[in-house]
């Protein structure tokens, strides 16, 4: 199966543009979210993308909320919204969780969660699968540009307990492009330029 992925557009048509060419000879098209900026522009970023017609699966990051991203969804035929829930597309389990976790000092536009909300939201998660989480996992693929470590403990001990083949994530930004382990996991922080894979058996 060859996946796109992609992460933090945060407005930028002509990259949307560029995934959408990119997304013609994909198998599945996964986005880690913050497809908007500070709960503005989502709509206009999404009227690019819904030209996506291979099947796609997208969760909101801390810019969007669930509901704003569905809405926002809503005429593009090929895409599942997910958050606290999956879906299963060509035999292959994808669950999402959308949001900031932990909890960042951003203020009340962003949508956060705390660990303990993420490690519910995250308790239906299947084995083996793909999990797409705007956040990363604590120590893969979430180092800032102070070279601090702000991912998610509940999103690591996901990855630890459900063993799924990738983790897709997003949201900090001066590690996108990075791709590290967990154990068999390969986690990758997308970005948004993308990243084209095979998806790992």
């Amino acid at each position: 199966m060859k996946l796109l992925l992609f992460s933090d557009l945060h407005c930028d048509a002509g990259a949307a543009r560029q995934l959408v060419e990119r997304a013609r000879t994909a198998d599945l098209v996964v986005g880690a979210g913050d497809f908007g900026t500070v709960r503005r522009g989502l709509a206009k970023t999404l009227d690019v993308l819904r030209a996506i017609e291979a099947p796609a699966v997208v969760v909101p990051g801390n810019g969007e909320s669930f509901e704003e991203l569905q809405a926002a969804c809503r005429s593009w035929s090929s895409v599942h919204v997910l958050h606290g829930s999956g879906t299963a597309i060509d035999g292959v389990d994808i669950f999402g969780l959308g949001g900031g976790v932990p909890v960042t000092p951003f203020g009340d536009w962003s949508w956060d969660f705390t660990e303990e909300q993420a490690a519910q939201l995250l308790a239906d998660c299947p084995q083996g699968g793909i999990l797409v989480s705007h956040s990363p996992p604590k120590g893969a693929a979430d180092v800032s540009s102070a070279g601090g470590s702000f991912g998610s403990t509940a999103v690591r001990e996901a990855v630890e307990a459900k063993h799924p083949r990738l983790v897709v994530c997003g949201h900090i930004h001066e590690s996108w492009g990075r791709q590290e382990k967990i154990g068999d996991s390969l986690v990758v922080n997308a970005g948004p330029q993308g990243v084209e894979l095979e998806l790992p058996r």
